[in-house]
């Protein structure tokens, strides 16, 4: 990795315009549509599809840094990226292995189109494991699904949205079902995106009234419950490293800044640059004491899943852990931020105070603390008894 260079994927004058335009998008609430349309012109999109089907042939380590590198620019921006990332991360996790079914994932996402992420549901904490959206076999190999998804990021503008829903009826029911649709007449896309932050994601809620998925994008047909299936691998894998990457993204840009900050503040009392302060300095030292160990920690368990590592049951806790660790750090890190840049933090106009709204996103993806412990627990002291 020590010739990878992410300056040729995201070029400083494309962060530079990407950056410029983020507090735009956070105070009017909008998508960044010409953040995408860059992205997309600039082949992003299509960093983890193969060389060989017109892609750029990376791999989840370099994405990873790319992702960190986009966060420090628009966090959100990052994030909505991040949900069309995992399903070509996915399809790379299929492929690396010669498990067919995602190819038209990736041709896909080198013509340009924006897959979007529906498996959140209000109120399932089974997230992976279940659904309470129906899927109904329509005869000819197809789903129809019915349901709401929430946290859909890409609202606006996905072209094909990955979901799944759970089929009750067919002969081996219940079975989990993973597809794919595309934007129909039966997809409600709700006008409800107006959060504390990460406002430009526009994760809107998404509405299905039988929308259907046609054979040739139903994906995987699954046991309900923990499953060692290709499918859960692949999309906790690639989207906890992801999400663990944009957050970590977040801490540095707010490190970057408070460094920034303190060199061109002058004490009144010692008439010294801030950045002479033994205090001050502390607490820039915790900051990066806090974030020095996340980046490595994700380009480790990147390149497990790149080389396909076997970490057995160990997997779900370390990629659990990761994103654990990094939403807290980044919020830490945040914190002492604004802290150190002072009161001027906490105006809307300054970008450390957009970061603060931002980070606190992190806290609702999942996998959340409570399962994050338990699934760390159960795997240091063995299960609960019955």
């Amino acid at each position: 990795m020590s010739d990878f260079d992410p300056a040729l994927f995201l070029p400083d004058e494309l962060l530079g315009r990407i950056r410029d335009r983020a507090p735009v998008h956070d105070r009017e609430n909008t998508f960044p549509q010409q953040d995408l349309d860059e992205l997309r012109e600039a082949g992003y999109l299509s960093i983890l599809v193969p060389k060989e089907r017109g892609g750029a042939g990376l791999g989840l380590e370099q994405a990873a840094i790319l992702q960190q590198r986009l966060a420090t620019a628009a966090p959100a921006t990052a994030l909505a990226i991040n949900m069309h990332l995992v399903w070509t991360g996915v399809a790379k996790v299929f492929s690396d292995r010669g498990v067919p079914g995602l190819e038209f994932v990736q041709d896909g996402a080198v013509a340009g189109e924006v897959f979007a992420f529906g498996i959140s549901e209000g109120g399932n904490d089974l997230v992976l494991f279940g659904s309470d959206t129906s899927a109904v076999p329509t005869g000819n190999g197809g789903y129809a699904f019915t349901g709401t998804k929430i946290f859909t990021s890409l609202a606006p503008v996905w072209t094909k949205l990955g979901l799944h829903g759970l089929d009750t009826t067919s002969a081996d029911a219940p079975k989990l079902v993973f597809a794919f649709i595309e934007r129909t007449d039966a997809v409600v896309t709700g006008v409800d995106w107006d959060t504390l932050g990460m406002r430009a994601t526009q994760s809107r809620t998404t509405r299905l009234n039988g929308a259907v998925a046609d054979a040739a994008h139903v994906v995987r047909r699954i046991d309900p419950g923990p499953n060692p299936d290709p499918i859960v691998f692949g999309i906790f894998s690639v989207f906890e490293i992801l999400l663990a990457s944009v957050y970590t993204g977040i801490a540095r840009r707010a490190l970057d800044l408070a460094v920034q900050t303190v060199r061109q503040r002058t004490s009144k009392k010692t008439g010294l640059a801030y950045s002479q302060d033994p205090d001050i300095r502390w607490r820039i030292a915790d900051m990066a004491l806090a974030y020095d160990a996340l980046p490595p920690q994700i380009a480790a368990l990147a390149r497990d899943v790149d080389d396909q590592a076997d970490n057995g049951p160990r997997w779900f806790t370390l990629l659990s852990g990761v994103k654990h660790r990094a939403i807290t750090m980044a919020k830490h890190v945040v914190d002492q931020a604004m802290l150190t840049a002072g009161g001027g933090s906490y105006f809307s106009a300054n970008e450390l105070s957009r970061l603060y709204r931002d980070v606190l996103a992190g806290a609702f993806h999942p996998s959340d603390p409570e399962s994050a412990h338990a699934t760390a627990a159960s795997a240091w002291l063995g299960p609960l008894d019955s």
